[in-house]
């Protein structure tokens, strides 16, 4: 009888340190998180529909997107797989890049597509007219850019975006086949505090 004693108590003091020991693993895990609290979402939020025109000016003196990367059987393909471009584009609200100037896009394109013609995007519109200046909203997402509308998803932002959601579609509005300059109606659906 004593032995069974002994050998169950020893059984739950392995089993106690066990579950010790595992208990100060998750709390260690977890120790990255500073504090937590819940709160209540705002009853009521913006929903702000935005369009605006991307000027993509890769000729010229001074383009605003330059390639930067391109993988070596870049040149044996036909959709530019693994290429990536940066860009520092301007946003208009006229197809016309005379027209009002009212921020940038800022950020790169990848040729993403081995197969076919798709870039991944990855963009903050920084604006710098209006309401929203020094505001921006990021964008990322597959644009499938054969296709005549795109939609790419609204990640964040900063300022009353910070929390944004939301999505943006964009039309080809001109597209010069020498020089590779394009110009993208850009709608934005986003919802906002």
């Amino acid at each position: 009888m004593a032995e069974l004693f002994s050998i169950l108590t020893t059984i739950i003091f392995f089993l106690l340190l066990l579950s010790s020991s595992s208990w100060a693993y998750s709390e260690e895990q977890s120790s990255f998180v500073l504090g937590e609290k819940r709160v209540k979402k705002p009853v009521y939020e913006t929903e702000s529909h935005f369009r605006f025109f991307w000027h993509d000016i890769v000729s010229g003196p001074s383009p605003t997107s330059v390639r930067v990367a391109q993988a070596p059987s870049e040149k044996n393909s036909t959709t530019f797989f693994g290429t990536i471009v940066m860009i520092d584009d301007p946003l208009t609200v006229g197809p016309e890049l005379s027209t009002e100037l009212v921020g940038r896009a800022q950020g790169f394109y990848a040729f993403s597509g081995k197969d076919s013609f798709g870039l991944l995007m990855a963009m903050t519109f920084v604006f710098t007219q209006g309401k929203y200046t020094n505001n921006t909203i990021v964008i990322m997402g597959r644009n499938d850019v054969v296709s005549e509308v795109r939609e790419m998803a609204v990640v964040g932002g900063s300022g009353p975006f910070r929390h944004a959601t939301g999505y943006a579609q964009a039309r080809t509005h001109t597209l010069d086949n020498n020089t590779g300059d394009a110009i993208v109606q850009y709608d934005v659906f986003v919802t906002h505090s």
